[in-house]
């Protein structure tokens, strides 16, 4: 029993791989009996995590439920994973999206086994690049994650399918390569790849030549900088990397945008957060008012590409960049005043601005997982019907699909950040926190807000309003399975709107002890 609650998060991480290798031992007409075992499989971290949530120490809010295993000593790299209040919250994002992933999947038909073994797979991906402390693990995960998503649009995607899975699979691994070269460079200065060591040791590095290369210490770092931001800028992603973002999310089946949206995209962001402005606070620093620039056009920008589409599941797709744009604000806030408060530099003005905006960051990741999954789950509720994504073929809707109607509005509210509902709080404190030393990005991101409630509008709008064609008559409403889907995510977007305390307390006690 010491066991289990000695390697507790190593556990919550490799057991879906570990389910996944039970459903591939399985036969393949065994559908119904794969599908309920994935369901189990994935809902046994949420278990965990829940587990975990409750046991985290706020009086110690650094890294706890660590494990460190030798590993490859020869290079300095080690199996170290542990989580503070910013992976935890992440952690369990992953832990509710996947099972409700899984349930929406149960309408797949054709090679289900497989289909559910990469989901697990992907699963264990998410979990450990968010648990990863070092370097190397956080890379192979970060790559494991690649995959099973690659394989999820190319065979179970729509008509486009090859192109969108060749376009992402290109981009990210574009950033991978970048990101690789990073880490075999700050390993090869230092000795190790553990994050925790290397927050001191990276950071403080001196001399005028990198050890073992004969490079200039300055031109390393800046180059290293400059890669690890173009592969998490991929993967956010920030405008203009986001190309490939619309036609992943639309030709990927249901549940794979659901993840897609809800966690893969976080992990852009979360290596900001824990790898770009650590390690490189002077750098980021001097060029965070680029970051603030490209977050606000990502706000602008994806509010008027949403707007334009007429394939419901574009428009969701071009939300994300949007609604993405908040987090990349907020982390320009925390790269500004990040330095200066680790010296002891900054005023508490400064330092209270910076925690605000690096907690609505991580809180807006949170928030945007819940609402982007729901949306994209309830494009493929109304697809599924009537095999079109196209919004001018809607229109009166609410009149047949009554419960469709009321749970699309409820979530599009949450998505647009209606006060009371969880988007709110989470950009009101970006804005907040990013006011003073952004101002005009602020202002100007606001253009981008109210386009948000534009393509809202018009989704809602075409959707459920207006003339119902004849054709659509006999829909039916939501079954029992597509609202324990969306249910639980529905009951999160109210608490977290009403009571977001539960869930930015764990946030805050991490990022407090960042900036002190």
């Amino acid at each position: 029993m010491d066991f289990f609650f000695d390697h507790i998060l190593s556990i919550i991480v490799f057991f879906p791989a570990v389910g996944a290798l039970i459903l591939y031992l399985l036969p393949d007409d065994e559908e119904n009996l794969i599908r309920r075992l994935a369901l189990v499989f994935s809902l046994v971290p949420l278990a965990l995590t829940l587990y975990l949530w409750f046991q985290f120490d706020r009086s110690f809010p650094t890294f706890q439920f660590e494990e460190m295993a030798e590993w490859f000593p020869a290079i300095g790299a080690s199996y170290h994973v542990g989580l503070d209040g910013i992976s935890l919250a992440l952690v369990l994002l992953t832990t509710i999206l996947t099972p409700v992933a899984v349930l929406a999947s149960f309408e797949i038909e054709e090679r289900v086994r497989m289909y559910m073994v990469l989901f697990l797979a992907l699963e264990t991906g998410m979990l450990g690049l968010f648990a990863a402390l070092d370097l190397l693990i956080f890379f192979i995960f970060w790559e494991i994650g690649l995959v099973p998503m690659y394989f999820l649009i190319r065979l179970w995607g729509g008509k486009d399918r090859n192109y969108a899975s060749f376009k992402f699979f290109i981009y990210t691994m574009a950033g991978s390569l970048g990101l690789l070269l990073s880490i075999q460079l700050i390993g090869l200065a230092t000795g190790t790849f553990d994050i925790v060591q290397l927050m001191d040791v990276w950071v403080n590095l001196s001399g005028d030549v990198l050890p073992g290369s004969g490079l200039p210490v300055d031109l390393v770092k800046g180059v290293t900088y400059v890669l690890f931001v173009v592969a998490f800028a991929i993967k956010v992603p920030i405008w203009p990397f986001h190309t490939w973002l619309p036609d992943a999310h639309t030709e990927a089946p249901t549940a794979g945008s659901m993840l897609l949206a809800g966690v893969l995209l976080k992990l852009g962001a979360y290596g900001f957060i824990r790898l770009v402005v650590p390690f490189f606070p002077e750098i980021a620093q001097t060029t965070a008012w680029i970051l603030a620039i490209l977050g606000m056009l990502s706000i602008i920008f994806g509010g008027f590409a949403a707007y334009g589409q007429w394939d419901f599941k574009r428009l969701v797709a071009y939300s994300s960049i949007n609604h993405m744009g908040f987090v990349i604000l907020g982390i320009a806030v925390m790269a500004r005043y990040y330095a200066w408060a680790v010296e002891g530099s900054a005023g508490p003005r400064l330092v209270e601005d910076a925690i605000m905006a690096t907690n609505g960051a991580v809180f807006q990741m949170f928030n945007h997982g819940l609402s982007a999954a729901g949306m994209f789950f309830l494009v493929g509720v109304i697809y599924h019907r009537t095999h079109t994504r196209d919004l001018k073929q809607y229109g009166g809707i609410w009149s047949v699909l009554p419960a469709y109607g009321a749970i699309l509005i409820f979530t599009s509210m949450a998505s647009l950040g209606l006060p009371g509902l969880n988007g709110f709080v989470s950009e009101f404190m970006i804005i907040r926190g990013a006011w003073n030393p952004f101002t005009l990005q602020v202002a100007l991101s606001m253009i981008g807000l109210i386009m948000t409630g534009a393509y809202i509008l018009k989704g809602i709008g075409q959707t459920l309003h207006g003339p119902l064609l004849p054709r659509w008559a006999n829909l039916r409403d939501m079954t029992v399975r597509e609202h324990l889907v969306i249910w639980p995510l529905m009951i999160l977007m109210l608490s977290l709107g009403i009571w977001p305390q539960w869930l930015v307390a764990i946030i805050n006690d991490t990022v407090s002890v960042l900036f002190r």
